[in-house]
């Protein structure tokens, strides 16, 4: 009989993939991306706020041509940072 890989994750741990503990959605990336880019997340959103852009997908468009962010990195930022003007 063949072995299959066990997929589910475990709940016990306090502390998700990145260290952090407690924190999902969106901003459970912040670590990362401030390690990955060398700039604050507060310095990301301000820059998302600033723009003359609105839109999520053009935002996040945005962030990956001009600044070069990965996908993921780019989608949490700006979804984290719309909730937050939404009031969410």
């Amino acid at each position: 009989m063949a072995k299959t890989a066990n997929t589910a994750r475990s709940t016990g741990s306090p502390k998700s993939a990145n260290g952090t503990a407690g924190v999902k959605g969106p901003a459970s990336y912040f670590p990362s991306i401030e390690k990955k880019y060398g700039r604050p997340v507060a310095e990301w959103k301000e820059l998302i706020r600033t723009s003359p852009l609105t839109r999520h997908m053009e935002l996040v468009t945005w962030l990956k041509t001009e600044h070069g962010l990965g996908h993921g990195h780019a989608n949490a930022l700006v979804a984290h940072t719309l909730a937050e003007a939404a009031g969410k």
